[in-house]
């Protein structure tokens, strides 16, 4: 359970010199935008949707507890069996429990974000039992001993090259590089895995509380297969992947295609209530929910409680101009892009993980995009106190923003810090951008633009421009009045840095 190889800067250092990468995630999260941007132009309500999604996602976190327990009531009642795993050994133990009980030597996967966070795949390969992915992206993954790289594309970081010769080693001859030879490949050698398997393995896109019922979407039809076809179901649930009614499912399902391919809905969508019935044909013979914490349930009742709203969408990802320079690697866990800079810190610990935090721009296009409103700007900077808080800032980090706490607090201060400054840029601006610095600000310079500050402030501007100097730009000008208030607009006349007028 710890963070892939150096830290998280070394690790977007090394992203961002990889201009392959930089270019395969830019594609496809280009193409995810603009599918999610024209799925939401032909909505009429898609705001009044997101904010009827946001207080159902908001009262289901609330009333967890009376969920949880409805939730596995029914499961039991439709004959299923429930687990609730406090911890990742806690659900690993008992899923490989139920493995070698029933002598699983075979297991196929699908749609299981948790059980990358569980690492599940290497405890039961340690055992003896062979775990295959079926979503054709994991299984990408899966042969190159890699992890996925985004929430609904995993395999976004693979170019077609990549993949040919993974598809070819696994095949033992040369394949054709066009995608239907490639998909056919899959298709031949994961319709074997479904015949032999003696267990499936899904996630949980939602369980419905008043019925029991698990629901599961895919584009690619494999969960039908992992879910019918195997003797034993096991689905793993993160426990806020709730919802208290089918009416609210189909709330959810109505945004979260919109938002993370911009599909109207899924291909499949597959809703399992409990084992196989007599007289049914196909289904599991058991069927068993995990339902894991791993450290969720101490958001509850914080000011992060709101991360627990997420429905796995992306969105947030394909928006994020940090991740899309640096891919989901660099976030050195299971889950990238904003949402995972919030909750890895909050799940792993915020000592080894608080640095995620500064993997934002702080723009707040996350929260602009993210279909149940989370705030999840606000709640990068919240993970920026507590790590200060605790000590674990850089000190250098520390004391410029102290020096810079202190400076903007008073008007006088802020002033001379501004005089001081504009001295002791000169050595490093030219054309009003500075051009190089000294370390540490070199490594921020390499990749951003900083201006240099103006030679005269808004603040002496106007104390000039009201003592009637000749030199105000616009003191023989007049000065609008504003029909609302009577009072003046102080940015009346005043020229934009490009040359042309600036208007409100």
């Amino acid at each position: 359970m710890t963070a892939s190889a150096g830290s998280m800067y070394e690790r977007a250092a090394a992203a961002v010199r990889d201009s392959r990468l930089g270019e395969a995630v830019r594609r496809t999260t280009d193409s995810l935008r603009t599918g999610r941007r024209r799925a939401v132009r032909n909505m009429d309500d898609f705001e009044a949707l997101r904010e009827h999604a946001r207080r159902i996602r908001a009262h289901t976190v609330d009333h967890l507890d009376y969920y949880l327990a409805q939730l596995a009531g029914r499961v039991r009642e439709a004959g299923g069996h429930v687990f609730f795993a406090r911890t990742a050994r806690d659900a690993i133990d008992y899923v490989l429990e139920v493995a070698q009980r029933h002598r699983v030597r075979t297991v196929v996967k699908s749609k299981s974000m948790i059980s990358e966070e569980l690492e599940l795949n290497a405890y039961l390969a340690k055992r003896g039992i062979r775990a295959v992915e079926t979503d054709l992206g994991e299984y990408i993954v899966q042969l190159g001993g890699d992890r996925p790289a985004h929430l609904i594309t995993p395999a976004l970081h693979k170019s077609r090259a990549e993949i040919v010769r993974l598809f070819e080693q696994e095949a033992g001859h040369p394949l054709s590089p066009d995608t239907q030879s490639l998909t056919a490949f899959a298709r031949a050698r994961l319709r074997q895995e479904f015949l032999r398997a003696d267990m499936g393995i899904t996630g949980c896109n939602f369980a419905v509380a008043e019925t029991g019922s698990i629901c599961l979407v895919t584009n690619e039809g494999n969960g039908r297969m992992v879910t019918s076809l195997p003797r034993v179901q096991v689905t793993l649930m993160g426990m806020e992947r709730i919802v208290p009614t089918l009416d609210d499912l189909d709330v959810m399902l109505e945004l979260l295609a919109r938002s993370a391919t911009g599909q109207k809905l899924t291909v499949y969508t597959n809703l399992i209530t409990g084992p196989r019935r007599p007289g049914e044909t196909d289904g599991p013979e058991e069927l068993h929910l995990v339902i894991v914490d791993n450290g969720r349930s101490h958001l509850l009742g914080s000011e992060f409680q709101e991360a627990l709203h997420c429905i796995r969408c992306g969105a947030c990802q394909n928006v994020c101009p940090v991740y899309r320079h640096i891919g989901g690697h660099a976030y050195g866990w299971v889950y990238g892009g904003p949402i995972g800079a919030v909750i890895t810190p909050l799940l792993r610990g915020v000592p080894e993980w608080g640095q995620l935090a500064e993997a934002s721009s702080l723009c707040a296009a996350c929260t602009e995009v993210c279909p149940v409103k989370i705030p999840l700007h606000d709640m990068l900077i919240g993970l920026r106190h507590r790590v200060r808080e605790q000590g674990r800032a850089p000190l250098l980090y520390r004391a410029l923003f102290r020096l810079w706490a202190n400076a903007v607090a008073d008007s006088r201060r802020f002033g001379l810090a501004l005089r001081l400054w504009r001295i002791l840029q000169r050595p490093f601006v030219r054309d009003n951008y500075w051009r190089w610095a000294p370390p540490p600000l070199s490594r921020w310079l390499a990749e951003r633009d900083l201006p240099a500050v103006a030679p005269r402030s808004f603040r002496e501007w106007w104390q000039t421009r009201e003592a009637g100097s000749p030199d105000s730009p616009s003191s023989n000008r007049p000065v609008r009045s504003s029909h609302a208030t009577g009072t003046q607009h102080p940015g009346a006349g005043c020229k934009s840095p490009h040359g042309g007028e600036m208007h409100e």
